[in-house]
């Protein structure tokens, strides 16, 4: 196989669990929002974007993924055989991590005075894979080039999705 291909392909395959957490919250069109509808000077802490329902589905559907992918990774055929090796602790950890970026982003935009949905570049796009990344480090040395294929093409999955999302319904703005 190509080694970009390789590349690209062992990448996708690494963050798969996180791009799965964080798409599937929007699915879930959750009513209870984490914050309680509290304040922190002035706004809201968090915003009604950011539900249990959102975060627990988000864990569950990303945990659900990286599940596949360890118990699958064993019949792969040899030409891929150098993906990431995936485990339940690093699935975990890039979940978790995943939803932590997404709602550290959402406290951030708030404090900012944005409302929700607004455009917040690269805070939207990278806060949660950052964030991943962080998380998962302690226990997964991530490769450099896996780091550098993710935080370009990232951005561009991101808004493509967001797309998509907007174009079913699910969300309020295509971005």
């Amino acid at each position: 196989m190509d080694p970009l291909a390789l590349l690209i392909l062992a990448s996708f395959w690494f963050i798969a669990p996180a791009y799965a957490a964080n798409g599937f919250p929007p699915l879930m069109r959750g009513r209870m929002p984490i914050d309680g509808k509290r304040m922190f000077r002035g706004t809201r802490l968090l915003g009604d974007g950011k539900t249990w329902e959102g975060l627990i589905g988000g864990v569950v559907f990303g945990v659900f993924v990286g599940s596949l992918q360890i118990f699958g990774q064993d019949y792969l055929p040899q030409e891929i055989a150098g993906l990431p090796r995936m485990s339940f602790p690093i699935v975990f950890l890039l979940t978790i991590g995943t939803m932590a970026g997404d709602i550290g982003g959402s406290f951030v935009k708030r404090r900012m005075r944005m409302k929700r949905g607004d455009r917040a570049l690269f805070l939207d796009q990278l806060g949660f894979l950052l964030m991943a990344f962080l998380f998962v480090w302690p226990l997964y040395k991530i490769p450099l080039d896996i780091m550098i294929v993710l935080v370009l093409l990232t951005p561009i999955i991101h808004w493509l999705s967001n797309v998509l999302g907007y174009w079913i319904h699910v969300k309020r703005n295509p971005w």
